[in-house]
């Protein structure tokens, strides 16, 4: 299942799925996370926007013009949508489910906080080139 709030994204989503023979996989949801409901998942993915709302003046020009602002805006802090991904995951996430959150660089600390206060275990974390760490995968308790 795909879910994005954005029509373009799911466009483009169904389009890939067209191109890879993989539409008869897939259920694709025009509609917000937190608007999911009784249904329970093995795996969550998400790429939620975590970027601070007066970073994002900051990004360059090819994210800025590229991006939507709906991507990129996580808030004051950068961790709004962090933290309802978290909440909404530990709601319809399984036992034993997997979270994959990417995250924005420095946000590990605070993102961990969170997982652990929701009760997940930290499985383990990705780093980028720049040994940022961007990814965090945790399992629901």
């Amino acid at each position: 299942m795909a879910v994005d709030i954005s029509r373009k994204a799911i466009f483009v989503a169904k389009k890939n799925a067209l191109k890879f023979k993989l539409s008869d996989r897939i259920k694709f949801l025009n509609q917000h996370f937190e608007d999911i409901h009784g249904k329970k998942f093995d795996l969550i993915v998400s790429n939620p926007p975590y970027i601070t709302r007066n970073g994002i003046k900051n990004l360059s020009d090819d994210i800025k013009k590229f991006e939507p602002r709906i991507a990129l805006d996580g808030g004051n802090d950068g961790l709004d949508l962090i933290k309802k991904v978290i909440y909404k995951s530990k709601e319809i996430l399984k036992i034993k489910g997997t979270l994959a959150l990417e995250i924005g660089n420095e946000q590990i600390n605070k993102v961990s906080k969170i997982l652990i206060g929701n009760k997940f275990i930290i499985k383990c974390v990705v780093k980028d080139y720049k040994k940022n760490v961007r990814c965090v995968f945790a399992e629901n308790r």
